[in-house]
C-alpha cells in the first residue's frame, strides 16, 4: 500500500470513529437514570416542578431533535450549555485543560527519556543482572494500583517526613506557581507508563539487535554507539511510539483516580462533577472531547509506525 492510499485509509477510518463516538456518547447520556431536572428539583421533588424545569431545560423534546441539534452544533464548534450553572460547556473545558495538560506534559517530557532509556539499557545487557532488576522492578511497579501508589507516597513524602504538600487545595488552576504540588502526582501518572515503554522498548530492541540488518553494520565496522541509536532503535519504536500515544491519550482525557486524589481540578474532576449533577451537556461534551483525542492520537501513532515501519503499514 502506498503512503497515500495508507493516510487516507487511516483518514476515512478516523472520520468514521469520530461519527462513532458522538452517537455512542448520545446513545449512552440517554441511557443514565434521572437527569438534570431531578438534580434540580432538590431532595423533595414536586412532579409538576420537575415537568416544568424539563420543559424549560428542553428535554421533553424527542431525542432524534435534541441528536441533531446537538450534532449541527458540533460542527460550528458549540459543545452545548450546562443545564446547571448556565455557562458554556467550551468553558468548563478550559477551566478543566490547564491543569490536565500541566500534568500530561510533565509526565510526556518524563516518560520518553526514562522509557526509551531503561528498555535501551536493558537490551544492552540481556540477560544479564541489570536486565534481571530493571525488569524485575518495573513488574512490581506496574502491578502496584496507582490509587494504592499515591496514597503511600502522600504517607511517606507528606505526612511523616512533610517534604511535599499533600494535595493541590488551596493552589486552584495556577499548578505552575506551586511545582511542590506536582511532584507526587506526576510521580504516581508516571510509574506504570514507564514500566510498560521500558519493556516495549527492550523488547524490541533485543529483537533488532538479533536482526540481519544489525549484524551486517557490525561486519562493516560500524561503531556499536551508532547501531543502537540510528540502526536498532528506529525499527523497535513503531510499538513503543503506539503505546505513548495511548498513554497521552490517557493523560489528556482526566486522569480521574489522581486528580481526586489529589484534589486538582482538571478534567476528570470536571466530567465527575458533571455526572453528579446529571448535567448532560457537560458529560456529552467532555466525552466527545475525549473521544475525539483518541482518535486523532492514535491517527498520529499509525502515521508514524507506518513511517517507522512501512513494510507493517503494505501488510494492513
Amino acid at each position: 500500500m502506498s503512503p497515500g492510499s495508507f493516510v487516507a485509509r487511516r483518514l476515512l477510518l478516523g472520520a468514521a470513529q469520530t461519527a462513532a463516538v458522538v452517537l455512542l456518547v448520545f446513545a449512552l447520556t440517554e441511557a443514565l437514570p434521572g437527569d438534570a431536572a431531578v438534580a434540580l428539583a432538590g431532595d423533595q421533588p414536586d412532579p409538576a416542578r420537575i415537568a416544568a424545569l424539563r420543559e424549560a431545560l428542553e428535554l421533553d423534546r424527542p431525542a432524534h431533535e435534541r441528536l441533531a441539534d446537538w450534532a449541527a452544533g458540533l460542527l460550528h464548534g458549540d459543545l452545548g450549555t450546562s443545564l446547571t450553572s448556565g455557562r458554556p460547556v467550551t468553558r468548563y473545558l478550559a477551566d478543566g485543560f490547564g491543569p490536565t495538560l500541566l500534568l500530561a506534559g510533565l509526565t510526556l517530557a518524563l516518560l520518553v527519556p526514562l522509557g526509551f532509556g531503561l528498555g535501551v539499557l536493558a537490551a544492552r545487557r540481556a540477560g544479564g543482572a541489570l536486565d534481571r532488576l530493571i525488569s524485575s522492578v518495573s513488574l512490581a511497579v506496574y502491578a502496584v494500583p496507582e490509587f494504592a501508589l499515591g496514597v503511600l507516597l502522600v504517607t511517606v513524602f507528606a505526612l511523616r517526613l512533610a517534604w511535599l504538600p499533600p494535595t493541590a487545595v488551596g493552589y486552584g488552576t495556577d499548578l505552575l506557581g506551586h511545582p511542590a504540588a506536582l511532584v507526587l502526582p506526576v510521580l504516581v501518572l508516571l510509574a506504570r507508563p514507564v514500566c510498560s515503554l521500558s519493556r516495549l522498548v527492550r523488547a524490541g530492541m533485543v529483537d533488532a539487535l538479533a536482526a540481519p540488518y544489525t549484524a551486517h553494520a557490525r561486519r562493516y565496522g560500524v561503531p556499536e554507539r551508532r547501531i543502537l541509536w540510528w540502526h536498532a532503535l528506529p525499527g523497535a519504536a513503531a510499538p513503543a511510539v503506539q503505546q505513548l500515544a495511548r498513554t497521552a491519550d490517557w493523560l489528556l482525557c482526566g486522569v480521574v483516580v489522581v486528580e481526586a486524589l489529589f484534589v486538582i481540578p482538571g478534567l476528570g474532576t470536571v466530567l465527575l462533577n458533571a455526572v453528579a449533577e446529571r448535567d448532560v451537556p457537560v458529560v456529552q461534551g467532555l466525552a466527545v472531547v475525549f473521544g475525539v483525542v483518541t482518535v486523532v492520537l492514535n491517527l498520529g501513532a499509525d502515521l508514524v509506525a507506518h513511517r517507522l515501519t512501512p513494510r507493517a503499514g503494505a501488510a494492513a
